[in-house]
């Protein structure tokens, strides 16, 4: 989709549909107020009709209105103007596009971004309003056969910006959308992949790509490089599969060779069968998405080499199998960490932490800022939050405190669980260090804790992910979160910067 912001009033712009919103009181937006005084009242018309109430996302496509100098208009509904927030703003956009994808229009001028939404200004409307309609437009069709997949008629989407002022900012917000846009496809793009496709191979192929694309150096370890680095925890994962693991490095250097890096670390189980502690096979197919943390990991490399933002940024990804085979780790197997740490293997399907703290002990070479885990780890998160934040914990509160406010900006939000010494007991062991799982109760965070053991040298913070990085059931797939979170974490970096 192509997008770009003009002031042009509304009622004076050429177009093959034009978008206007409408507040559920039949109150007009200023833009259909202009439209509504140039046809001589045929929106106020329409509205005495009593079709349309402007409840939000409600939309109501017009043809051939006479004195418009647009082919169709589109009303928008948008609910209670003083209550307007941003959750419903990203309805509104997505109502609008699935309003338009019913058009033969390829193209449409928007003059939603006009809306009030709390203290949002424009730069901010026009980066929601990219990234809500990429998504909206998304689809993952690369193996479906000719017939099978579908176009869209809509090509480009103008924006109205209602002051001149707004122009300069509203270019900012659309080209920084773009950028999250395109990082979020990427990564939806990798969720989807089929497990027989996106091997740990595939990823170590894809990042390449990324990297001459982006100019980002990029450094694969394979297996027996990693066996030197003593990484038992991550190796014995990888046993029972024929694939190879391989840790993935990518390195984007946007700020000063002095700076100290952001590490990303993502978690890449490409197939997560559970290895001899088997899953139950309703639903494994969605065990592809074992690797959305490592999805994110590109996206948001992606996004933040499109916006060249000044930063250091390093993103890490351990990848690799879970299955079952001969050669496999069994329940009650001890491995020993990069770390030097003994971890008694209680549970195969708790692999995840194991891929993580080698990968977080690698970390530390780069001397990192801070480093942020992200990782579809427990079932336990979704039971505690269900689909709508990600888990957070950390041990470094300004980090927390930067990551919620990215959240609430972003709409892509967290949920901070703590991560208290006590909980630490839970993961004792009589022949180990520590054990991989520490029972049923306060699974997330437990987890958590087993990770924190690897990050005592720098601050961290942990995301678990699984109960945001796909959706199941009818609309299942990829939700290209939470790059939207840590992109707007970068960019507040670089605002705070400034």
């Amino acid at each position: 989709m192509e997008f770009s912001i003009k002031n042009v009033s509304p009622e004076n712009q050429p177009s093959q549909c034009l978008v206007v919103g409408i507040y559920n009181t039949q109150k007009m937006s200023p833009a259909a107020s202009k439209v509504d005084k140039a046809t001589k009242g045929f929106i106020t018309a329409i509205l005495d009709q009593g079709d349309f109430n402007g409840t939000v996302g409600q939309t109501l496509l017009l043809h051939n209105v006479p004195g418009s100098k647009a082919e169709r208009i589109l009303l928008v509904g948008c609910g209670k103007k003083d209550k307007l927030d941003d959750r419903q703003f990203r309805k509104i956009i997505a109502e609008m596009i699935n309003g338009l994808k019913n058009t033969g229009a390829k193209e449409a001028y928007c003059s939603l971004t006009e809306l009030g939404v709390g203290r949002r200004d424009i730069q901010w409307k026009a980066r929601q309003l990219v990234i809500t309609v990429e998504g909206q437009c998304y689809r993952f069709d690369e193996l479906k056969s000719g017939n099978n997949k579908k176009s869209l008629s809509l090509r480009k989407i103008v924006v109205y910006a209602h002051r001149q002022a707004e122009t300069r900012p509203g270019k900012r917000g659309l080209k920084e959308g773009k950028a999250i846009a395109n990082g979020m496809t990427l990564t939806k793009n990798l969720g989807n992949m089929p497990a027989n496709i996106c091997t740990p191979t595939y990823l170590a192929t894809q990042a390449r790509k990324l990297g001459k694309v982006h100019k980002i150096k990029i450094s694969v370890l394979d297996e027996l490089q990693m066996k030197k680095l003593g990484m038992g925890a991550l190796l014995s994962v990888s046993k029972g599969s024929r694939q190879p693991a391989k840790l993935i490095t990518l390195e984007y250097k946007g700020g000063s060779q002095s700076a100290r890096p952001i590490v990303l670390v993502g978690k890449g189980v490409t197939f997560d069968s559970g290895g001899i502690s088997i899953k139950p096979s309703a639903s494994m197919d969605e065990m592809k998405y074992d690797m959305c943390g490592a999805a994110s990991v590109f996206g948001t490399l992606k996004a933040v080499a499109e916006m060249k933002l000044p930063l250091n940024i390093v993103g890490i990804i351990p990848t690799t199998e879970n299955l079952p085979d001969g050669q496999a780790s069994k329940p009650g197997d001890i491995v020993t960490s990069m770390s030097g740490q003994t971890i008694e293997i209680l549970n195969t399907d708790a692999e995840g932490r194991l891929i993580l703290c080698d990968a977080l002990t690698y970390a530390e070479r780069f001397k990192p800022d801070v480093v942020i885990d992200i990782a579809t780890l427990t079932g336990a998160v979704i039971i505690g939050l269900g689909h709508h934040p990600c888990g957070l914990l950390s041990n470094h509160e300004p980090l927390v405190k930067d990551l919620k406010s990215a959240g609430d900006v972003s709409g892509d939000r967290t949920w901070q669980l703590p991560l208290w010494e006590e909980y630490q007991d839970q993961l004792k062991s009589n022949f180990a260090d520590m054990a991989n799982i520490g029972g049923r109760a306060a699974g997330t965070i437990t987890a958590a804790c087993f990770l924190s053991r690897f990050t005592r040298k720098y601050n961290w913070a942990h995301l678990d992910i699984a109960g945001t990085a796909w959706k199941t059931g009818h609309n299942k797939g990829a939700t290209g979160r939470p790059v939207p979170l840590l992109t707007q974490y970068l960019l507040s970096r670089v605002k705070k910067k400034k």
